[in-house]
């Protein structure tokens, strides 16, 4: 698969270890950066990986920042991105299943590299249910007329 992971500064090791597994596993990674632990703004990584998803560039994209709260925010203001916060494998899972993620997001000061490897093995082996959850996230970029508020 094609994949492309960001991150800040919090979430920089995790990142660089994640980019060497994924590798590993045959995947093709883009490294959005950042290039070291300097302090940076996680809505800028954020941006730019919901653009390489966006665009086609990667199938999949993974968030990581501290908590990975904020950098979930900024890829969600991409229309054309899902982008699921987890913790623990069903859920990164069910993000796929039933809401068609396209972006998974950790935080690297609440799991460890273990966790976020089996988060990620359970997000990309698993594939979107469709059928009824289909319309559901028809609604997420377009929420119909008349929806309650």
């Amino acid at each position: 698969m094609r994949l492309a992971i960001s991150s800040d500064h919090a979430a920089n090791a995790m990142r660089a270890e994640l980019c060497a597994w994924l590798s590993e596993q045959g995947h093709e990674v883009s490294d959005l950066g950042p290039p070291d632990d300097s302090s940076v703004d996680y809505p800028d990584y954020g941006y730019t990986l919901a653009d390489a998803v966006a665009s086609g560039d990667a199938e999949f994209g993974i968030a990581l920042c501290g908590s990975g709260i904020g950098i979930s925010m900024s890829v969600n203001r991409n229309p054309a991105c899902r982008c699921a916060l987890v913790s623990e494998p069903l859920s990164a899972s069910l993000s796929r299943e039933h809401n068609d993620a396209n972006v998974i997001a950790m935080g690297a000061r609440l799991i460890g590299i273990e966790q976020a490897k089996a988060c990620l093995t359970a997000f990309l082996n698993t594939d979107f249910a469709g059928g009824r959850h289909q319309r559901r996230v028809d609604k997420l970029g377009s929420p119909p007329e008349g929806a309650p508020s």
